[in-house]
């Protein structure tokens, strides 16, 4: 049992930035299917493709008006997420780690939600006198909804991981930046062994990353200060504490922006009957979150950044 323990917890990314939805459900189910999983030989990245296809079925289930097809929808969209979680921890266990099964974890959310998306569009189009006279609403609003949805998700991800970045440093976290990944990409181009799936992948990510550093021109600010007071990488333990003292706070709501309140308020809609209600849901309460984390953290950047111009 204490081994148990102890590899549960090495599954863990780190109790700063988990949620507590995740500590008493996800992640005690998904240490089970990891387990499994080495036990098996299943790599994450397989199991991130299990869980397309469950995510993908689930979305499929949210366009029958009937309540018990939308529950069975609701159980696979968990089961999915159960394997979301699942893959990350086996990837912590088994130290399977690569750019592809960071790319894929990403990915397996838009493909969930976008099979929601057009199900609850198509359903609300047919059941709906106004939607079916003016089907371009909602699809717009729809539209609008995965735009904002694929950046909360993108900035709640860039925040964990510079959290994490400080709080264990380059091992406990998956931090990029745009120029170290450019370098990358022209060497594997270079040396000839860089395939066309390989080229993609990196120029997706890239892309990624580099949209995620645009968000945030303060806190790149501060990350060429760091470079610029400590070349050799060694940030002192204490600005690292004040960098997490800062950003601790704001960690619930990189999680508000995720998986488990996104679907709370996506099963509301679904058992009052109304699942484009989940639209307004992403476009103003998600979204004015997101701006608030946003601001939140370029302020204290800004004002770390100006502490270290200060101290040189």
């Amino acid at each position: 049992m204490s081994n148990w323990k102890e590899e549960y917890r090495k599954s863990l990314k780190s109790m700063d930035t988990e949620e507590h939805i995740d500590l008493a459900f996800y992640r005690p189910i998904g240490f089970l299917w990891a387990r499994l999983a080495a036990r098996l030989g299943v790599t994450p990245n397989a199991i991130t493709i299990a869980s397309i296809f469950l995510g993908v079925a689930a979305g499929i289930l949210f366009y029958y008006p009937q309540l018990w097809i939308n529950v069975v929808g609701m159980i696979l969209l968990v089961w999915a997420n159960s394997f979301d979680s699942a893959d990350g921890q086996l990837a912590r266990l088994t130290h399977q780690y690569s750019r592809l099964g960071r790319i894929l974890d990403g990915l397996s959310g838009d493909f969930w939600f976008a099979a929601i998306y057009i199900a609850i569009v198509l359903r609300e189009n047919i059941s709906i006198p106004l939607f079916h006279q003016y089907p371009w609403f909602l699809w717009c609003m729809a539209i609008l909804a995965g735009i904002s949805h694929a950046k909360q998700a993108s900035m709640a991800d860039y925040y964990r991981q510079f959290h994490l970045y400080f709080l264990k440093g380059e091992q406990g976290s998956e931090l990029d930046n745009v120029a170290d990944l450019r370098r990358q990409l022209s060497e594997a181009i270079a040396s000839g062994k860089c395939g066309f799936w390989k080229r993609l992948t990196m120029r997706i990510y890239l892309n990624y990353t580099r949209q995620q550093e645009m968000s945030t021109p303060l806190l790149q600010e501060m990350r060429k200060a760091l470079r610029r007071r400590y070349p050799d990488g060694h940030i002192p333990a204490s600005f690292r504490e004040e960098f997490r003292r800062n950003s601790l706070p704001l960690m619930k709501y990189t999680n508000i922006l995720t998986f488990n309140w996104r679907t709370i308020g996506l099963f509301i809609t679904l058992f009052i009957g109304y699942p484009w209600l989940y639209f307004i849901y992403e476009l103003t309460i998600l979204n004015f979150l997101l701006v608030y984390m946003m601001c939140r953290h370029e302020v204290f950047c800004a004002r770390l950044t100006e502490a270290l111009d200060k101290d040189r």
